[in-house]
């Protein structure tokens, strides 16, 4: 008879909250039943909430939204450089490990809470599980793609998204035992949360409803990479192609406390465009899904409007989820403000490119990961 599991979730930015609200829903429907596999095991869980994002419409609301249970630890470290955020997590996550002793450390994506804690659970013999693992953007002046190598690199469980994935982590070398191809968990809570967005369980705010409803046709507008908003000349040349869009088609624009600060301490017009406050995932969904565009320097926000057959911008150099690109409606566009009108100009005329969902998006990525980790784990 196998003994329990405990698994520890760490969460520290928006987009970790989606990734590990299917997975604990997931988790939730077996726990009666012990593990999927059918041996008579319980799957526990406890949820670490670092506080790399502190403020309530940049991360408590997403557990409302998602039904996530509140964090069984906070650990309130707040922003800081890279250097000290990362190091005022490893030293109260150490404390957590030592207090709760999980089986496993389940970290998401590629922020500084992820390398954090994988770094500080394999130095006290913890096994590491990384979902969404294998995603390269091979641009090194990313602090996420440091992360995301890292993070791999050190994990005992890779879950994968997409087949390029899979490709970068067995070019690196990693044992193929190690890694999963299960689909993508953003997926598994975008279809969730567009269910019940249809069947009115979910209520968007009323701001977003009434001026998503006053516009047959508008842009939805995200931008927060610091390689985007903290430089004067690329944050003129993209807000340049902003404006001109917008002089086409209304833009919805969720700002982001940086940019915000960036554009006033730059000088640039907080006009021309719908401006409001951060926004929760269901609002966005929302406003996102009855979108004639979208324009984003977000990871999430690729794989999402591919899921939902949207076209996306994304405003950056180099993505790490080619796939969007390669068979879903992504255009990767750069920095320019040529090239960030041109394409929006292509598509607002119809001409847009016609997308296909990558193979296993299909909403069942989470209970995947729960039956191998029941399966695998000893």
């Amino acid at each position: 008879m196998h003994r329990n599991l405990k698994l520890c979730f760490v969460v520290g930015a928006r987009p970790n909250f989606m990734k590990i609200a299917p997975i604990i829903k997931a988790l939730d429907s077996v726990s009666e039943k012990g593990s999927p596999s059918g041996e008579d095991r319980k799957l526990e869980y406890i949820i670490v909430h670092t506080g790399q994002h502190y403020d309530k419409n940049m991360s408590e609301v997403f557990f409302r939204d998602l039904g996530i249970p509140e964090p069984d630890w906070n650990l309130e470290v707040g922003s800081g450089s890279h250097a000290q955020q990362t190091a005022d997590v490893m030293i109260a996550f150490e404390e957590v490990l030592y207090k709760e002793r999980p089986d496993v450390v389940i970290v998401v994506g590629d922020v500084n809470s992820t390398i954090a804690c994988s770094l500080t659970a394999k130095k006290l013999h913890i096994k590491v599980a990384h979902v969404e693992a294998g995603l390269r953007s091979f641009d090194e002046a990313m602090p996420e793609e440091i992360n995301r190598r890292l993070t791999d690199s050190i994990s005992d469980l890779l879950f994968v998204t997409e087949q390029a994935g899979l490709d970068n982590l067995l070019r690196e070398g990693i044992n193929e035992k190690r890694v999963h191809f299960v689909g993508n968990v953003m997926i598994d809570t975008l279809m969730e949360c567009l269910r019940r967005l249809d069947e009115c369980t979910y209520f968007p705010r009323e701001e977003i409803v009434q001026w998503t409803n006053l516009h047959e046709k508008y842009a939805v507008l995200t931008l927060h990479r610091p390689s985007n908003v903290d430089d004067r000349e690329t944050l003129t040349d993209i807000w340049s192609a902003i404006e001109e869009i917008a002089d086409q088609i209304p833009v919805l624009f969720p700002i982001h406390p940086r940019t915000r600060k960036q554009m006033e301490d730059f000088g640039l017009p907080l006009n021309g465009v719908n401006i409001v406050e951060p926004i929760g995932y269901v609002d966005m969904l929302y406003a996102v899904k009855r979108a004639a565009l979208v324009m984003t320097d977000s990871g999430g926000l690729q794989e999402e409007t591919t899921a939902m057959g949207i076209h996306c911008l994304t405003i950056r150099e180099n993505t790490e989820r080619p796939v969007t690109i390669d068979v879903g409606t992504n255009y990767l566009v750069g920095t320019e403000s040529f090239k960030i009108r041109e394409t929006a100009d292509l598509i607002l005329k119809g001409y847009g490119k016609k997308g296909e969902i990558p193979p296993l998006w299909d909403g069942r990525a989470s209970e995947r990961i729960v039956r191998i980790l029941a399966d695998i784990v000893p």
